[in-house]
């Protein structure tokens, strides 16, 4: 069956086109979703809920804007999105030992070995701690600038300053 047909119903309710389409995308929507929350119970959890979701939104998805899986996988991501910055997700990170929260560019697991081939590494070396601090925060953790100033205790006009200006200086250390 051709997946236009397969959308189309879908979109008119049909539960064998649910289904299908499930069984086509569900793995892949719930391993970008463990991508970006990083708990296997809590995506499967979500990946559930937005499958609920374009089900019960079927009728909004259109084929002239995007692809089919295209769709799912922004409602999927946004869906991810919300939940790390939802509150009840740092709560349950609370109680995570310190070890867990070893500054991520500090992490030889994480970040050292999927960019120390592109050199991102020593260029956050050369900025100033505050810098790699704000970058840290804002491009690795998923802080928004308004949580970077509440964790950090500074207005969020600074963190938007400290930000702009720190983006600018590792530009000038990529093309030096």
């Amino acid at each position: 069956m051709q997946l236009e047909t397969l959308v189309i119903q879908f979109q008119q309710k049909d539960p064998k086109a649910f289904e299908k389409l499930y069984n086509m995308y569900a793995e892949n929507i719930c391993g970008v979703i463990n991508t970006i929350v990083k708990n296997s119970d809590i995506s499967q959890e979500i990946c559930q809920d937005v499958f609920i979701k374009i089900w019960n939104n079927a009728d909004k998805y259109n084929s002239s804007k995007g692809r089919f899986f295209t769709w799912i996988l922004n409602i999927a991501r946004n869906a991810a999105i919300d939940e790390v910055r939802s509150k009840s997700h740092k709560n349950s990170k609370q109680n995570l030992s310190a070890d867990y929260f070893v500054g991520i560019l500090e992490d030889s697991t994480n970040l050292d070995h999927k960019t120390d081939a592109i050199g991102i590494k020593k260029f956050l070396q050369d900025l100033k701690s505050t810098c790699v601090q704000i970058i840290e925060m804002l491009y690795f953790k998923g802080y928004t600038q308004k949580e970077a100033s509440e964790e950090l205790n500074i207005p969020i006009g600074t963190v938007k300053t400290r930000n702009r200006s720190c983006i600018s200086q590792l530009r000038k250390n990529v093309l030096n």
